[in-house]
């Protein structure tokens, strides 16, 4: 199927059927399970690049002649103005599939010196939220996620850079918690999964809807549990805050390379010390890697990745160890082969990695003495926390990822 829809793609590109050319990418890049287009002009022609498993791959070329009709069409598509050429827009449109599957896409626009690129998000209405223990969550962690979540109130933060799975996290842990009995309300920017039982509202920061106003109005809603697209300022820190204080429980992103430095990133927005220990119950850091095809093969890593593997292991505290020793008994990773199941690339589908800092009583001691984040992180450590290096190579020895792919998402601790 894949083949013939590229080969309609190729039609339409020497044929000129512009409406063809972007109807055929689109429905290929629904088909191969892109998450994103990309459409960038060159000099003498435009690449079309599908981002698949969070990994770009060039699809096909077209003559750059063909270029300004090809925006155009997509402009009309997503209510975008087809004479504005200098500056950025941003649209959206909606699709079905023939398999009545519903997807919106995000468009948006950039002027460059070759001509418009264009990026279009495909957002699948119709996936299902996995449940948390289908994302990959190790079992320790999974036990701190879910005793945060019955928690009557507190703060539960995830971060990692964009398109790291945080929503889905997020989602999957409101999925659990939608239950008649309570008021669920969240703020976001845009909503970008529609689900039954929520009370969703979308922020509007060109007519002053904002983060922080919106979860201000949210405590007038007699909520239980509010999740917040993202905490950017101290504003909106400052009410999630309260918000815990007063018998909420939050849920939020907030970008940070790791859980420890989320302290320190709370803390420079100017929130008090002793609000974090009194109010966060979690913070979980987390990245998306491939997940090997089933026609994976033992291999050895490179020698560089082999040295990081090996000091990363003889480091690794003792507590860790000992509740993983049986991945121990036989070191063994595996490397992708590629087959027709996998498109020749050897990786299908991605899964978590996470790392995850519950708020002991330790972690709270050091944050109200005002230790170090490396202080912090040493105790953590301690208390058998799971640094995303630590989670991906538990992966690499389990055959569900390779150690390249570790690496290409997380630094090492």
């Amino acid at each position: 199927m894949e083949n013939e829809k590229l080969q309609q793609l190729k039609d339409s590109i020497l044929s000129g059927n512009v409406p063809q050319l972007v109807l055929s990418t689109i429905s290929l890049a629904i088909d191969m399970r892109s998450s994103d287009i990309h459409i960038e002009p060159q000099k003498n022609h435009v690449n079309i690049r599908f981002r698949i498993d969070g990994v770009l791959s060039p699809i096909v070329e077209y003559p750059i002649n063909m270029h300004p009709a090809v925006i155009s069409r997509i402009k009309i598509m997503s209510e975008l103005k087809i004479d504005e050429q200098r500056v950025p827009q941003d649209g959206r449109t909606h699709v079905t599939t023939k398999d009545n599957r519903s997807m919106d896409l995000r468009v948006s626009t950039l002027p460059t010196v070759n001509g418009e690129k264009v990026v279009m998000r495909i957002q699948d209405k119709s996936k299902k939220i996995p449940d948390l223990g289908e994302l990959g969550i190790e079992e320790t962690n999974l036990k701190y996620f879910e005793e945060a979540l019955t928690a009557p109130n507190g703060i539960i933060l995830t971060t990692g850079p964009t398109g790291s799975g945080k929503t889905t996290t997020l989602y999957s842990a409101l999925s659990r918690l939608n239950k008649p009995e309570v008021n669920i309300l969240t703020i976001e920017d845009p909503v970008e999964i529609q689900m039954e039982g929520l009370n969703q509202s979308q922020v509007h920061p060109d007519i002053n809807y904002t983060f922080a106003g919106g979860l201000r109005c949210a405590l007038r809603q007699d909520p239980n549990i509010i999740m917040v697209g993202e905490i950017r300022d101290k504003e909106t820190a400052d009410i999630a805050m309260e918000a815990s204080l007063t018998g909420h429980l939050v849920l939020s992103t907030i970008h940070t390379n790791s859980a420890i430095e989320t302290i320190t990133r709370i803390i420079n927005m100017g929130i008090p010390d002793y609000l974090i220990p009194a109010t966060v119950e979690l913070i979980i850091a987390q990245r998306l890697v491939r997940r090997l095809c089933d026609c994976k093969k033992p291999i050895e890593p490179s020698p560089e990745h082999k040295i990081r593997v090996d000091k990363v292991l003889a480091n690794m505290p003792d507590t860790i160890k000992n509740a993983h020793k049986e991945l121990f008994e036989k070191i063994q990773f595996f490397g992708p082969v590629g087959c027709e199941k996998c498109g020749g690339i050897g990786y299908l589908g991605r899964v978590g990695l996470y790392e995850m800092l519950k708020m002991h009583d330790n972690i709270r001691r050091l944050i109200l003495e005002g230790k170090t984040s490396i202080d912090i992180e040493i105790e953590a450590l301690k208390l058998g926390m799971l640094t995303l290096e630590y989670d991906g190579i538990f992966k690499a020895l389990k055959g569900v990822t390779s150690v390249e792919e570790i690496y290409r998402v997380a630094r090492k601790s």
